[in-house]
């Protein structure tokens, strides 16, 4: 899907002056549970416990607002600085066939990667654990790890990797996993229809390339299509629809600048690239993301709900068909970082605050 540049300019110029056409449902907020240790990703276990993952490295289960001691099992997990335990998801499936998949910084300070598993919850602990899927190359920086994970109908599913931060210029090579979305089958096979299956020293995983570090990534199943966004640099975070085999410019397209102010690159829109459907400059530093189609909230239907970290907030990006058409801050009031958002089976929308004492907190109607 080609978007222009000049669509993103004015998206943003038409939700500044806006930016309250539109109101958020009435909410109020329910503290579900709390005493986490930087919670960063949550899933919804059919007999309606949850599964939190902390980003220091445990897997713990929530019952009845009751956290859980951490779940055995887990492999060794290199917590330091943006790396940890990530993200947790169940199989489509997983009522008939019980398999989780957890992403997690694997390694040490000299070398490490995002790495995917799957195994079986038995009660407190995993087993049947399989390695499925490890970014290659490592690096020997703890941060810009991707980790988020999503299916596709066809039961494969796509994981973000990061560019390692200090090796932006690998996500522009097709050799190196650095800086991709990848897809894989439910067993990590690599799919024999992903868009680059049979190039010479191109790996055969990557679904799409030129991405900084994606910290959300969903499937609209009634749009049809794949969703992502990502960090930029001092600006530039991103909302892009991902589309198989495309370019998504990083680092030679961005509207962010180097942390010191210097310029990266001069380009916003280079050809065979795609210029992202929404900018976010200043950086909000976006983290989760969900797509709503819950039944308690029928107003804001087909619309995505984004957690940032650095402006405190839950965003709220009503969308038109796929076109953004308005923003809005919620929550700041709350003055917090949010890690995740998840839409629970109920229709109340889930969200992880991020610290060492993180809370789950659920948005129902009010009246509810």
């Amino acid at each position: 899907m080609k978007v222009t540049l000049k669509f993103v300019i004015l998206a943003c110029f038409f939700l500044a002056v806006t930016g309250n056409a539109a109101t958020f449902p009435a909410f109020n907020k329910v503290e579900v549970a709390s005493g986490l240790d930087f919670p960063w990703s949550l899933a919804f276990l059919p007999d309606g416990r949850l599964l939190v993952t902390e980003r220091s490295g445990s897997l713990r289960i929530i019952n009845n607002g009751q956290v859980s001691e951490p779940i055995a099992g887990l492999p060794e997990v290199y917590a330091h600085s943006q790396g940890g335990l990530m993200d947790v998801v169940l199989h489509p499936n997983y009522q008939q066939n019980g398999w989780l998949y957890i992403s997690f910084a694997h390694g040490d300070e000299n070398a490490n990667a995002t790495r995917l598993i799957r195994a079986k919850l038995n009660g407190t602990q995993l087993q049947e654990l399989e390695v499925l899927f490890t970014v290659d190359p490592s690096k020997d920086t703890p941060a810009h790890y991707g980790g988020r994970l999503t299916f596709l109908p066809d039961n494969t599913l796509l994981l973000t990797t990061g560019d390692g931060f200090d090796y932006r210029e690998e996500a522009q090579k097709l050799d190196s996993l650095l800086g991709k979305i990848v897809r894989l089958h439910d067993d990590g096979r690599i799919p024999q229809d992903n868009p680059f299956i049979g190039k010479v020293e191109v790996r055969s995983e990557i679904w799409s390339y030129g991405h900084r570090n994606p910290q959300g990534i969903l499937y609209d199943l009634k749009r049809q299509m794949v969703i992502s966004h990502e960090h930029g640099p001092k600006g530039g975070d991103e909302i892009n629809y991902i589309e198989a085999g495309k370019n998504y410019g990083w680092p030679v397209i961005t509207y962010g600048r180097d942390y010191f102010g210097s310029t990266i690159s001069p380009y916003q829109e280079y050809p065979g690239m795609e210029p992202p459907i929404l900018d976010w400059t200043p950086s909000i530093a976006p983290s989760g993301m969900a797509v709503y189609y819950g039944e308690l909230f029928p107003s804001i239907q087909g619309d995505l709900l984004i957690t940032a970290l650095a402006s405190q907030e839950l965003r709220w990006v009503k969308l038109q068909d796929t076109k953004v058409v308005e923003q809005q801050s919620l929550l700041s009031d709350m003055n917090t970082r949010f890690r995740d958002v998840r839409v629970g089976p109920e229709g109340a929308i889930y969200l992880l605050t991020d610290s060492p004492q993180g809370k789950i907190i659920k948005l129902i109607p009010t009246g509810s």
